[in-house]
């Protein structure tokens, strides 16, 4: 069995020099093209379900589908909840299995941010899952603003929450459609300087190759989350299916079309968040004869 916790596979990406990719998951087709391209590359990934997919399908159905791929993927893969606003939230997601939660208070006071994430590690490491906090604010493109994680609020809720992962705002913004997010790395120093656990980036779509392999080679960030431009590349090869099969109407025919081309488009994805940029056919992790 290959399913992992957060907390191990940030371990692999530290020993590996590479940071891990948090993979938003909407459906079938894309998990399972997810799973494929980390076997190609050897990585390990973190599959997640964010408040659209769990709004959409059934917390149940979610961590059903992600063991089911990751149990026998020749890779380790982390079941994360990305999100979550409460401790219930984060209490279903590991009675369902999942290997992870990320507990969202980043926009609530900063005691009272501690405290709810306080909460979730004690209930949920009780049940040998990981958890992920969130300090500062990550905004969205066209949306709200962020607000820049101060090192001295990352090191308070470090130490009062005990979380196993920190995400934090130093630039880095939800539903970039483009690579152009400005990522303040002096700022990220002073975060690194006042912390000690792994660091995460939420909107790392916006995020460029170069800055990708710069913060996997030089920085404490260990996992970048991927949604956005993955979501773009589906909505591209759906289009190419229902294009080029005018008379299909199986579904199955025209979602599964899209997987190869998603696989393909996750592997560049993983292999942009490796600190060494050489050739695609060196394996992060040793793959079974």
């Amino acid at each position: 069995m290959t399913v992992a916790t957060l907390d191990q596979v940030l371990k692999l990406s530290i020993d590996g020099g590479f940071c891990v990719a948090g993979l938003v998951v909407q459906g079938w087709e894309d998990a399972r093209a997810f799973v494929e391209a980390a076997e190609e590359t050897g990585l390990p990934i973190v599959l997640q379900a964010g408040p659209g997919s769990r709004r959409y399908t059934p917390l149940a159905v979610l961590g059903k589908m992600f063991r089911a791929l990751a149990e026998p993927a020749r890779v380790p893969v982390a079941l994360h909840v990305d999100h979550a606003y409460s401790l219930e939230e984060c209490r279903a997601g590991v009675g369902e299995g999942f290997t992870s939660v990320m507990i969202d208070g980043s926009r609530l006071p900063l005691e009272e941010n501690i405290a709810l994430t306080r909460s979730v590690v004690d209930m949920a490491h009780a049940g040998g899952v990981s958890v992920e906090g969130e300090i500062g604010v990550v905004g969205y493109v066209e949306g709200a603003a962020s607000q820049s994680t101060a090192p001295q609020d990352a090191r308070a809720f470090e130490r009062g929450s005990g979380v196993d992962a920190v995400a934090v705002s130093i630039g880095n913004v939800h539903l970039s459609r483009t690579a152009t997010s400005d990522i303040d790395f002096a700022a990220l120093a002073s975060l690194e300087a006042a912390t000690t656990k792994p660091l995460v980036l939420h909107g790392g779509s916006g995020v460029p190759p170069a800055a990708r392999r710069r913060l996997a080679r030089e920085s404490r960030v260990r996992k970048l989350n991927i949604g956005t431009e993955l979501r773009m590349a589906f909505g591209r090869a759906l289009r190419l299916s229902l294009a080029e099969r005018p008379e299909a109407f199986d579904r199955l025919e025209l979602l599964g079309a899209t997987i190869p081309a998603l696989r393909a488009e996750t592997r560049r994805v993983l292999l942009s968040l490796r600190g060494d940029p050489a050739g695609d056919g060196i394996r992060i992790l040793p793959q079974p004869p």
